[in-house]
């Protein structure tokens, strides 16, 4: 079992216990969705599959807030946004843009002309 899918287990179960019933209601679908994806791929998921599945139920709350938002519901859009940063804190951080930049422009000026050179150089990094 993936280290993200006990994590989330456990946190579905302290909200079950504490009667959160909005994040218990989000991670119960959360896993919900895991378990079809590991019926679909049936294998064990691994941490990296697990993060796909949260980055898809991610994105359709982002597009939901999209859509409320422009249905003139903010009480629903509102909801969506919580949903959608709670799932958040489940992902791995993101890589600061700065970064990435200046690791290009260091592979660049090392004398990486080629992209696959390029990435080869600034992939590891």
């Amino acid at each position: 079992m993936s280290d993200l899918l006990a994590r989330i287990q456990q946190d579905a179960l302290a909200a079950r216990k504490t009667q959160d019933k909005p994040a218990s209601l989000l991670l119960g679908t959360l896993l919900s969705e895991i378990k079809n994806r590991e019926l679909e791929v049936r294998r064990g998921l691994l941490d990296d599959d697990v993060v796909e599945v949260i980055r898809k139920a991610l994105k359709r709350r982002k597009e939901s807030v999209e859509a409320f938002t422009k249905g003139n519901r903010p009480e629903l859009a509102e909801k969506e946004a919580n949903e959608a940063t709670a799932l958040e804190r489940y992902l791995p951080a993101a890589i600061d843009h700065e970064v990435v930049r200046t690791a290009v422009r260091g592979a660049i000026a090392g004398g990486a002309t080629v992209m696959g050179a390029l990435m080869g150089k600034v992939v590891p990094q």
